[in-house]
């Protein structure tokens, strides 16, 4: 479980803490990459930082501003820790780990409640100043034995915190997405400084082993290993394996040989500024990428989908204007003219769909083309107004609505303008989970005895039937102030 505070609780940090921006910035990328540590160390972590005005001045004491639990063990703290404070000279190791940089090891066991627990301190180097410090929690009745993968992951979890001591960890401009890289009880490979297997965790085997390798990893070549891997599948790769997985850089990669894939996390191990070797995480997401192509080929089928649809309704629009010329009687014509139009709006929200990744679209940009393509049709000038934002709105509800707002605009330009000042205006109004619209004009009105169940109105009466039954929603028509209003309601 990761936990990072210095962001969310800010104020309590800069306000009692001589930390400058740039070592905000490195305590967070600490954080973000501490999970690492944990693990390693079967341990909780806790992050203080010194409370003083600057670096010349003495520590009052320390507050605590993240805290992590591992995944590999049991956590020796079941409350959050999180804003709790020390004075100084409350935590003799704490105090000495910031006075010398000096890493304090081999603790006496204390009791913390029901548990005993050893405590070690780790120095955050920065810059040449220590800016904050470790402690490293562990159950001291339940220490793990001594098999190989413990005894590994404890020397290794020492190399890193010697790194963090000497300020050569998290290692500076190496952004890796750390937050879904692989982690310790995935798999684990141990190099030495020439790039050989020491030790392979369990986990680590068996992923690799789906790659197709069924010798032994330890003492051999891990970047020639999966060389050979790559080869055997007649694959060719910008960069050698045996260089990506060399140990000398930090470096994150996908190997996919047909057989399975695997996520991959070179770490270099450092001391004294020199590589002493390296470890390597894997993880083998074989069903999760191939999840996501799967994903990716669904979304693309839905796209070529929609925009099939746009076309064979631009297909069915081109017919029907074929058809309205070749018709003498003028309100047949009229009637073709307005089946055109229905059809567009529908196309419109299509064509918007096939360019999206997504079953939503941003509702505005078929206003728009809506708007526009009144206007186009319009006889008479027209300057249209829009008050407030449609926002994303999912293709079941986009659909419907592009008919009603395309029906209450053509009525309001057909029958509700005044002979000047032409004013037709859509007023949208949001909330959580409700959507008002209303279309206005500046006509002479509603007809006297207006009856939604009456009205002739074919566009009035789609608009009625869509509201109701496909946006669940509610619709009026009422004159206010000198203005025709058509307000439809309804809740997404």
């Amino acid at each position: 479980m990761r936990t990072l505070v210095i962001s969310s609780r800010s104020d309590l940090v800069y306000s009692h803490t001589a930390l400058t921006v740039k070592d905000r910035e490195r305590l967070s990328e600490l954080v973000s990459e501490w999970q690492l540590l944990a693990d390693l160390s079967f341990s909780d972590l806790i992050l203080w930082v010194p409370k003083r005005k600057d670096y010349q001045s003495w520590p009052e004491g320390h507050i605590a501003i993240a805290h992590i639990r591992p995944t590999t063990a049991p956590t020796v703290f079941a409350q959050d820790v999180i804003g709790q404070e020390l004075t100084w000279g409350k935590n003799a190791r704490i105090d000495q780990s910031l006075s010398t940089g000096s890493i304090i090891r081999d603790s006496e066991p204390e009791m913390v409640g029901d548990t005993l627990i050893k405590e070690e301190t780790v120095p955050v180097h920065f810059e040449g100043q220590t800016i904050a410090v470790i402690s490293r929690h562990r159950n001291a009745v339940a220490m793990r034995s001594g098999s190989p993968l413990e005894i590994n992951y404890r020397e290794i979890a020492h190399k890193v915190y010697r790194m963090i001591a000497e300020g050569t960890f998290p290692i500076q401009d190496s952004i890796y997405q750390a937050e879904f890289a692989p982690r310790v009880g995935d798999g684990l490979v141990r190099l030495d400084l020439v790039g050989s297997v020491t030790y392979a965790s369990p986990n680590a085997r068996s992923a690799i082993s789906r790659l197709g390798w069924d010798n032994e990893l330890e003492g051999g070549q891990l970047g020639a290993i999966f060389d050979s891997l790559q080869r055997n599948q007649s694959t060719a790769s910008d960069e050698s394996w045996a260089s990506v997985l060399s140990g000398k850089t930090l470096r994150r990669a996908d190997f996919d040989n047909g057989n399975g894939i695997a996520d991959l996390l070179v770490i270099p191990l450092i001391e004294a500024g020199d590589r002493i070797g390296s470890i390597v995480l894997v993880h083998d997401v074989t069903e999760l990428r191939r999840r996501d192509r799967a994903l990716v080929s669904k979304d693309a089928t839905i796209r070529e989908i929609h925009h099939r649809v746009k076309n064979n309704l631009q297909t069915v629009s081109a017919l029907l204007r074929l058809q309205s010329r070749r018709v003498e009687d003028p309100i047949a014509s009229a009637a073709l003219a307005e089946a055109v139009r229905r059809v567009a709006s529908i196309a419109i929200v299509h064509e918007t769909l096939s360019t999206s990744s997504a079953e939503s679209v941003l509702f505005d940009e078929v206003y728009d083309r809506i708007v526009h393509n009144a206007i186009e049709l319009s006889p008479r000038p027209i300057t249209p107004a829009k008050i407030g934002e449609f926002g994303i709105l999912d293709s079941q509800v986009a659909t419907p609505l592009a008919l009603v707002v395309t029906e209450l605009i053509h009525n309001a330009l057909e029958h509700g303008l005044a002979e000047s000042g032409d004013v037709v205006r859509v007023e949208v109004t949001r909330t959580e989970s409700t959507y008002t619209i209303k279309v206005i004009d500046n006509g002479v009105g509603l007809p006297t005895g207006f009856d939604w169940e009456k009205s002739s109105n074919l566009g009035l009466q789609i608009v009625r039937t869509l509201t109701e039954n496909e946006l669940k929603g509610s619709i009026s028509l009422n004159r206010v102030n000198d203005e025709t209003v058509a307000m439809i309601v309804f809740k997404v």
